[in-house]
């Protein structure tokens, strides 16, 4: 699946993730969702699920991903992702390792025609991502996870979540994963919703140096890394491509036009941002600009999603980058970053604010900020 290099932001999103439920039986530190171990009554149905799936065929939106909670704990997320594929959609799931992920349970997701399975790992050692996860047991769970998704030829993400807790663990984290088969490594940083919490957000200026490492990281590993909820790593990667070209020296993969390519789960379009090009749908069918800003633009239960996305105020004002506040409002950089707006909402409850975790002051380097395509949301 090519990645379009082109989208139109107003018209349809690149990306759509439904919450399938909020039942898990993990109960990680830093959850969105605050899950809990059994489903709700009043989540979406199979018909109303099926719904929803055809209209992200007829908006032809490039990626669909299944999350949770644990969409495992669907009985019917077998049948789901047959009906996507079906439809043409190009799905992932995001299952949380818990036993209910077996060989056969992937098996029987890779026969149903699911493209990726992503799973989490947030620290180089069981000890440290069970504690993180809450649940002994689900660091190996997550290994033979992967080992059986290579071995049925499926392919693998790992989604790390930095925090607070394991930042001193990134370089262990790194070279753990060179020992897996992966495709891609998505690198979530914290938005205090849910359970997570404001104390375990690292620094402005420790987001430059997580920066720093991953751009030196992708220059030399075989798979891809994005980044998510640090929109400003778009502003790193472009200062140092053009300090980069002044000084004659090739650009590392992730820097350059390269980064957007792949088969369209890998990398995103410029400027992808919460509500700009990305829709979350929660169990129960509210709509909202991602899975970390709890603020809802309608339910597709009384809308059609497309509607929802290009006409409500909410996503409207999201895409406009000319009601960004502070810093953020005057960067040059904001057409093509814009800033975490979930985390900007978490910190100071205005989702237009300036992104409290960037410590570029707009201004210094206006002739770097040429239009680019770079991967990452």
């Amino acid at each position: 699946m090519a990645t379009p290099r082109k989208l139109d932001f107003n018209e349809k999103p690149y990306i759509v993730i439904w919450e399938t439920t909020q039942a898990c039986d993990l109960a990680c530190v830093h959850c969105r969702a605050c899950a809990q171990p059994q489903r709700n009554p009043v989540e979406l149905s199979t018909a109303e699920a099926k719904g929803l799936i055809s209209q992200i065929a007829e908006m032809k939106v490039p990626v669909f991903v299944l999350t949770g909670g644990d969409p495992l704990k669907r009985p019917d997320i077998h049948e789901l992702v047959q009906y996507a594929h079906q439809r043409g959609v190009h799905t992932s799931m995001t299952p949380s390792a818990t036993p209910l992920l077996t060989k056969e349970a992937i098996a029987g997701l890779k026969q149903d025609g699911l493209a990726r399975l992503a799973v989490s790992i947030d620290s180089s050692t069981a000890e440290r991502h069970d504690a993180f996860r809450r649940v002994p047991g689900s660091y190996q769970w997550t290994l033979d996870a992967i080992h059986w998704a290579r071995e049925l030829g499926l392919q693998v993400q790992i989604n790390t979540t930095i925090t607070r807790r394991n930042v001193d663990d990134f370089d262990a984290m790194v070279r753990l994963l060179e020992t897996l088969d992966i495709v891609l490594w998505s690198v979530f940083f914290l938005v205090p919703t849910g359970r997570g919490q404001t104390a375990d957000l690292v620094s402005a200026e420790e987001f430059e140096i997580i920066f720093e490492k991953l751009y030196r990281t992708s220059a030399r590993v075989k798979f891809d890394i994005k980044t998510t909820e640090a929109q400003h790593y778009r502003r790193f990667l472009l200062r140092r491509r053009a300090e980069e070209r002044r000084q004659g020296v090739a650009s590392a993969r992730t820097s350059v036009a390269a980064a957007l390519g792949g088969d369209g789960i890998a990398r995103a379009p410029r400027g992808l941002n919460d509500g700009k090009g990305f829709v979350f749908v929660s169990h129960v069918g509210e709509v909202f600009p991602s899975g970390f800003l709890p603020l809802a633009a309608g339910n597709i239960r009384q809308q059609r999603l497309a509607d929802l996305y290009r006409d409500s105020p909410l996503f409207r004002a999201l895409r406009d980058t000319a009601q960004l506040k502070g810093k953020c409002g005057v960067c040059e950089f904001k057409d093509i970053c814009g800033g975490s707006r979930a985390r900007a909402y978490a910190l100071t409850g205005d989702a237009m604010a300036e992104e409290p975790c960037c410590i570029y002051q707009p201004g210094r380097n206006a002739q770097e900020a040429e239009p680019a395509l770079m991967g990452g949301t």
